[in-house]
């Protein structure tokens, strides 16, 4: 046949991100790539679900502190949800100890939009 073309040949696509030899994408910054080492998978889903815990931890702070100022929890309630923000955050702590991580490695850089998690 003689109507095959080239699969390299894609119209409308500009950037399909070439590869280079060693198999890494040619022309990108080592910031815009997947780090896919096998070593580190573990440590870097852990790194993840951490974030997105302490995200959610952090919220959920906000929203207890506000509750407080408003007087809408009994006093039962404000000591169990303080004890529980406690044990959350001693939890987190052994667990970026665990895996050699600081409070600082859990906020993602999300460019022009700043950081993902308020600094404190």
């Amino acid at each position: 046949m003689s109507d095959m073309r080239d699969i390299s040949d894609v119209s409308g696509i500009s950037d399909v991100g070439a590869m280079s030899g060693d198999g890494k994408t040619a022309g990108k910054s080592p910031r815009n790539r997947l780090d896919l080492d096998p070593d580190t998978v573990e440590r870097d889903l852990v790194k993840l679900v951490l974030t997105v815990v302490e995200l959610l931890r952090q919220l959920m702070e906000r929203q207890a502190l506000r509750r407080f100022d408003t007087g809408d929890l009994s006093e039962d309630q404000e000591e169990r949800i303080g004890l529980t923000l406690m044990l959350l955050d001693d939890r987190m702590a052994e667990l970026r100890d665990r895996y050699g991580l600081r409070p600082e490695d859990l906020n993602l850089d999300l460019g022009p939009l700043g950081p993902l998690l308020p600094r404190e």
